[in-house]
C-alpha cells in the first residue's frame, strides 16, 4: 500500500510539471495563456449580408469560449484572432441545357492569430470554405443556413489550425 501511495504521488508530480496544457476539445493551449480575444472581422466584399461580419466574429468567439477554458476579452488576449472577410460570391457551377444546374456559395475569410507565448505558432492565413445548392432553389431564402453551415466549416479549419496545428 505504501508503494502505491508513493506512486500516485511521484505521477501527480509529474503530471502537473507538464508544459502542455490541453483542453478537452483536444486543443494544445500554452499553460501560461489564459485570455483570448477576438477583433471584429469586418467585410471587404461588395456582396453579401450586412450582418455577415457581426455572424462570423461571434461564431469565432463561440468556438474559441466554448473549446478553450480561456477568458474571451475585448482585446489585448495572450491568443489574439483579427482578420476580415475576404470573399463572398456566389457563381454557377455545373451547366446542363445552356443554363446552370447548380451554385456555389463561396466564402473566404483571411485570419491573423498571435500567440504571444509561442511565436512559432503564429499565422497569417485565407480560409475558404462552400456550400453548393440547386439552381432552382432561391439563394436568397435559403442564404442563412449555408452561410451558418460556412461558418462552422471556417471556424472549426481555424480553431484547428491554431489549437490542433493542422
Amino acid at each position: 500500500m505504501r508503494y502505491l501511495i508513493t506512486y500516485i504521488l511521484f505521477l501527480a508530480i509529474a503530471l502537473s510539471a507538464c508544459k502542455t496544457k490541453i483542453s478537452l476539445s483536444g486543443a494544445t493551449i500554452p499553460p501560461e495563456a489564459k485570455t483570448i480575444s477576438v477583433g471584429f472581422f469586418t467585410n471587404n466584399t461588395s456582396l453579401g449580408a450586412p450582418s455577415l461580419s457581426q455572424r462570423f466574429t461571434e461564431k469565432l468567439r463561440d468556438v474559441v469560449s466554448q473549446q478553450t477554458g480561456l477568458t474571451l476579452v475585448k482585446q489585448n488576449g495572450d491568443l489574439q484572432f483579427e482578420g476580415y472577410i475576404a470573399d463572398y460570391n456566389v457563381s454557377p457551377i455545373a451547366i446542363s441545357a445552356d443554363q446552370a444546374s447548380q451554385n456555389r456559395m463561396t466564402i473566404s475569410v483571411s485570419v491573423k492569430y498571435i500567440n504571444k507565448f509561442e511565436e512559432s505558432k503564429n499565422f497569417e492565413q485565407t480560409f475558404t470554405r462552400f456550400q453548393d445548392v440547386a439552381s432552382d432553389k432561391n439563394i436568397s431564402s435559403i442564404e442563412p443556413e449555408l452561410v451558418t453551415e460556412i461558418y462552422r466549416q471556417l471556424t472549426e479549419d481555424i480553431f484547428n489550425k491554431a489549437f490542433n496545428n493542422w
